[in-house]
C-alpha cells in the first residue's frame, strides 16, 4: 500500500506544500540536536545523520527530477517516478526488519559481530536522515516548482 500510495498521481496543493515545506525546515534543527545528544551512547550518531542528510537531499533531487509533472488549467498536478518510491519503502522495510534481527539478538544475548555492532553505533540516525533530507528536498522543490507554474 506505501509503494502504491507513493506513486500515484497526486495535486500539489499550495498551502499544502508550503506547510509541509516549513514544518520539515523546523524538524531540521531538532533532528540534528537530538542526534548530538544520542552521541553520548553512540559516538557517530550526528556524523552518521549528517551523511544521511546528505545522501536524503541527493536521492530527493533526483527523484524530484525524474518526477512528471502535468499542468491542467491553474492545477499542477505530479506523479512520482516508481524506482524511488520503491527504493524508499524497501529502505522503510529493511529498517523494520533490522530492528526486529537485533530485538532477537539481544533477547537471545548473542554475541555482537561486525553487522550488530554497525547497527548499533548510529545507523539508526543515518537512516531518520535519509528520509528527512529527501523531504526536504523533494518538498522545497514541488514548493519551488509550484511557485514557478504560477508566475
Amino acid at each position: 500500500m506505501r509503494y502504491r500510495s507513493g506513486r500515484a498521481r497526486g495535486r500539489a496543493r499550495g498551502w499544502v506544500v508550503r506547510g509541509n515545506a516549513w514544518l520539515l525546515l523546523v524538524s531540521l534543527p531538532v533532528f540534528l540536536a537530538s542526534s548530538w545528544v544520542a552521541t553520548r551512547w553512540a559516538p557517530m550518531a550526528l556524523r552518521d545523520a549528517g551523511i544521511g542528510l546528505l545522501v536524503g537531499v541527493l536521492f530527493g533531487l533526483v527523484s524530484l527530477w525524474l518526477t512528471r509533472f502535468e499542468r491542467d488549467g491553474d492545477v499542477l498536478w505530479f506523479t512520482p517516478n516508481r524506482w524511488p518510491v520503491l527504493i524508499l519503502t524497501t529502505l522503510v522495510a529493511a529498517r523494520i526488519i533490522a530492528s526486529l534481527w537485533m530485538t532477537w539478538r539481544r533477547v537471545t544475548q548473542a554475541t555482537p559481530d561486525a553487522t550488530a555492532l554497525w547497527l548499533d553505533a548510529g545507523a539508526w540516525t543515518a537512516v531518520a536522515g535519509v528520509f528527512l533530507g529527501y523531504g526536504l528536498a523533494y518538498t522545497w522543490g514541488l514548493r519551488a516548482r509550484l511557485k514557478r507554474s504560477r508566475l
